[in-house]
C-alpha cells in the first residue's frame, strides 16, 4: 500500500431507487472520503469513483407502481443522491450513471471478452415464470422465507437480514413480488460465471494471500469459499438493464451484479478518456474497494473472479469494509422509513455538515453493528466539538486580539515546554496517519481530539492571562505556539471535518501548505460549532417515532390527539362470541379500479380465505406479504366490489395517522386465539 504509484479508489454505487441515509454513509461514503482526502493532502496521485447504479428489478418494481419509466425513476434518485453527497462534502472525482450509453458500452464489451474467450457455459435451466405477468422473475422479484434464519421476506439472490447470498431455488415458500402469487418453474437459457471452476484456479489463493484485510471481511469470503461456489447466472431474462450482446440473447440483459461492478470501470473512463487504462491496468496502482458488509462478495469473490477471467486487469489491494449502523436501537429500514436521510439532514441542521461527519466516525461500524442515537449525536456536538475544540480555537483567537491586536507575535522554541508540546504534535499527526493507512478513521479521529486536549492542557498549565501582567513576551510566545497547534490541527483535520479546517484557515488567514509566520493578522474570531438544544434533538426523535412508528423509550413526549374516546360499556357473553385468530398474509394484490381496497390471501392455519381491507394508501403489495395480523375470523361475510371478504384484520394508527398491523410481538402459529 505505502509503495504505491497511484490510486483507484471506489465506494460502492449508491441504488437509485431512494436516497442515501446516515447507514450508508457511515458504510461506504464517509470512510472512502476521509481516506481518499488524505492521499490527496499527501500528494498522492488518487482518482474517487462513484456513481448510482440503475439496473435491477427494484427499480422496475418501483417504476411499475409509480406507472412512469425506470429511466424517470433513476434520474430522479440520481439528482437527489449526487446533490447531497455533494453537500456533504463527498468529494468524488465523478459520480456518473450505469444507465449512461458509455457504461453499456463498456459492460457489454466486457461481456463479449468473457464470451469470446470460453468464460462462461451456457445452461438451459428452470427458471421462476409469473404467470399472471407473464414473464420470468429475476432474483429480486422472488421473496420467500430465507432457509438459514427464517426471514420471511428474503430475496432471491440475498437475504438483507442475515446477508446470505441465495438462490431462487433455496427459498422456503417463493412468491412473485410482481403478483403475490406463487410463479412456476419453465425452461430458459442463460450465461452462467462457472464460480465454482475459478475458485479452484484462481479465488482460493487470491483470498487466502490477503493477510492485511479486515477479519471481518476475510472471514466472510472464506465462509462462502468453504461452501464451495456454485455456477452463477449473469444474464436475465428481463428488458431493463444492458442487453446482452448476443443475437440467440434477445430479451435478456446482463445480470445487475455483473454490471455494476464494471460501472466503476465505465465512470473512470468517462472520467479519463485518455488515461483511464493506467487506473485499471498498471500493477503499480492499488485498488479498493469502500463498502457495507452487505456487498462484501460481489467485490470481493465476484468481482475479481471476473477480473482475472477477462485478463488485463489489476485486482483489488484492500476492500475495507464496514458493518451496519442501527438508528436508536433498531436497524435502519428503508420500508418502514426508520432512518435518517441525508438530505432531511441538510435541510434540518444547514451548514453542520461536519457536525455529522464527526460523530458518524465517532461511532464508525468498522469491526462490528454501532447504533446512532440523537442523544449521543448532540452529547458528542455539545460536549467535543463545542467545549474541546471549538473552545479552545475561540480561547487563543480571543487571546491573541486581546493582547496582541491579532497578531502572531515571535517565538524562539527555546523553552522545554515548547519543544515538548511540538514534539507531541508531531507524534499524533504521525499517528493519524498511520491509522488512516491502516483504515481505522474512529481512532485516527479520537488522535485528532488529543491534539487538541494536549493545547487545553497547555494554555491552562501557563495560565498567560496571569503571566500577561508580568511577562507580555512570554504570553506571546504561548500563544504563538497555541496558534502552531491550531494551524497543525486543521491540517490533520481536513479529511474529516473540511469545512472546519477551512473556517480555521480563514481564522488563521493562512492555508494548510503555509507555516504560521511572525507579524500574521489573525482574523476575528468566529465560533466554530454550536450548541444543540434539547428541544432540536427531541423534534427528531419524535420525527423518527411518527415516520417508522418505532418505540424510543426515552422520549416522553406522545402525541395523544387521535385516540378516540373508549366505546359504551359490553358484556361478556358479547366479547366470546368474537373469534379473534392469529394468520399470515400469503398474497396481497390491488383490487381493480379502486385506490384504497387489497384483496388479501390469509392462511388462518384452519384454511386459506380472501379479506379485502381498505389499507392500498398505506403499504405496497408485496411488502406485507408474510406478515402475520390479528383476523376477525367470524364475521359475516360480505361482498367488496364483487369480492366476497371473510373477516376483517385488526388495524391501529401511529401518531402520523399512518395505519400499522396488530401482530403478535414474537411469531406465533397460524390460527392461534386471541384471548
Amino acid at each position: 500500500m505505502k509503495g504505491a504509484k497511484r490510486y483507484t479508489v471506489t465506494a460502492a454505487l449508491p441504488y437509485a431507487n431512494g436516497p442515501i441515509h446516515i447507514g450508508h454513509l457511515a458504510g461506504a461514503y464517509l470512510p472512502a472520503d476521509i481516506y481518499v482526502r488524505w492521499l490527496r493532502a499527501n500528494g498522492k496521485d488518487v482518482i474517487f469513483i462513484c456513481g448510482t447504479d440503475e439496473h435491477g428489478v427494484p427499480i422496475t418494481i418501483k417504476a411499475k407502481n409509480e406507472k412512469v419509466s425506470p429511466q424517470e425513476i433513476v434520474d430522479r434518485y440520481y439528482q437527489i443522491i449526487s446533490s447531497s453527497f455533494e453537500k456533504f462534502g463527498i468529494s468524488f472525482d465523478i459520480f456518473s450513471q450505469t444507465s449512461k450509453e458509455i457504461h453499456h458500452r463498456t459492460a457489454a464489451d466486457f461481456f463479449t471478452t468473457l464470451n469470446n474467450k470460453g468464460v462462461f457455459t451456457e445452461t438451459e435451466t428452470e427458471q421462476y415464470f409469473d404467470e399472471q405477468e407473464n414473464q420470468f422473475l429475476a432474483d429480486r422479484y422472488i421473496i420467500g422465507t430465507c432457509p438459514k434464519c427464517s426471514n420471511d421476506k428474503a430475496y432471491g439472490d440475498q437475504c438483507e437480514k442475515c446477508g446470505t447470498s441465495l438462490s431462487p431455488d433455496e427459498l422456503i415458500n417463493p412468491v412473485s413480488a410482481l403478483s403475490g402469487k406463487t410463479p412456476i418453474l419453465k425452461k430458459t437459457k442463460n450465461w452462467f460465471l462457472p464460480l465454482d471452476k475459478i475458485q479452484t484456479e484462481f479465488l482460493n489463493n487470491f483470498i487466502n494471500s490477503k493477510k492485511d484485510w479486515k477479519t471481518n471481511v476475510s472471514g466472510q469470503c472464506k465462509s462462502w469459499l468453504n461452501e464451495g461456489l456454485k455456477p452463477r447466472a449473469m444474464t436475465r431474462d428481463l428488458d431493463w438493464g444492458v442487453k446482452v450482446p448476443l443475437k440467440e440473447a434477445e430479451n435478456k440483459v446482463l445480470y445487475v451484479w455483473f454490471d455494476a461492478p464494471i460501472g466503476y470501470i465505465s465512470a473512470t473512463k468517462e472520467l479519463l478518456p485518455e488515461n483511464w487504462e493506467k487506473y485499471w491496468k498498471d500493477p503499480e496502482t492499488s485498488l479498493i474497494h469502500f463498502i457495507g458488509k452487505d456487498n462484501i462478495v460481489f467485490h470481493c469473490v465476484i468481482f475479481p473472479a471476473m477480473l482475472h477471467s477477462h485478463g488485463g486487469y489489476i485486482l483489488p489491494k484492500q476492500v475495507p469494509a464496514n458493518e451496519f449502523l442501527n438508528l436508536e436501537g433498531e436497524k435502519i429500514s428503508t420500508s418502514r422509513n426508520h432512518a435518517i436521510w441525508l438530505h432531511e439532514y441538510l435541510d434540518d441542521f444547514p451548514s453542520k455538515q461536519d457536525e455529522l461527519r464527526y460523530v458518524l466516525t465517532s461511532i464508525a461500524p468498522e469491526t462490528k453493528d454501532a447504533d446512532f442515537t440523537w442523544k449521543d449525536f448532540q452529547a458528542r456536538v455539545n460536549n467535543e466539538l463545542c467545549s474541546i475544540i471549538g473552545n479552545f480555537v475561540n480561547r487563543v483567537l480571543v487571546l491573541s486580539h486581546k493582547y496582541f491586536d491579532g497578531f502572531v507575535q515571535p517565538c524562539s522554541f527555546t523553552e522545554a515546554t515548547d519543544k515538548n508540546i511540538i514534539t507531541e504534535i508531531k507524534k499524533i499527526q504521525i499517528e493519524i496517519s498511520n491509522l488512516i493507512s491502516e483504515f481505522k478513521f474512529r481512532e485516527a479521529q479520537a488522535e485528532l481530539v488529543n491534539m487538541i486536549r494536549l493545547g487545553n492542557k497547555y494554555i491552562t498549565d501557563s495560565e498567560p492571562w496571569h503571566l500577561i501582567k508580568t511577562d507580555e513576551k512570554r504570553v506571546g510566545e504561548i500563544l504563538h505556539i497555541c496558534i502552531v497547534l491550531t494551524h497543525n490541527f486543521a491540517v490533520s483535520a481536513l479529511p474529516f471535518l473540511p469545512f472546519t479546517a477551512d473556517k480555521i484557515f480563514d481564522l488563521l488567514n493562512t492555508n494548510k501548505e503555509q507555516t504560521i509566520k511572525n507579524g500574521t493578522k489573525l482574523n476575528n474570531p468566529i465560533l466554530l460549532f454550536e450548541k444543540i438544544d434539547d428541544e432540536k434533538i427531541e423534534k427528531q426523535i419524535e420525527k423518527i417515532k411518527i415516520k417508522s412508528n418505532v418505540k424510543i423509550f426515552d422520549n416522553p413526549h406522545i402525541q395523544k390527539s387521535s385516540i378516540a374516546e373508549i366505546k359504551p360499556n359490553i358484556n361478556f357473553d358479547d366479547f366470546v362470541k368474537t373469534d379473534m385468530r392469529i394468520a399470515t398474509i400469503i398474497e396481497a394484490e390491488r383490487v381493480e379500479n379502486t385506490e384504497k381496497l387489497l384483496k388479501l390471501t390469509l392462511d388462518t392455519g384452519i384454511d386459506k380465505r380472501t379479506v379485502v381491507s381498505g389499507i392500498a394508501n398505506h403499504f405496497n403489495p408485496q411488502e406485507i406479504i408474510g406478515v402475520q395480523v390479528c383476523l376477525l375470523a367470524n364475521l359475516e361475510p360480505r361482498k367488496i366490489k364483487g369480492i366476497e371478504s371473510n373477516g376483517m384484520i385488526l388495524m391501529t394508527e401511529n401518531a402520523d395517522g399512518q395505519l400499522v398491523f396488530v401482530s403478535p410481538s414474537v411469531k406465533a402459529m397460524n390460527g392461534a386465539t386471541i384471548r
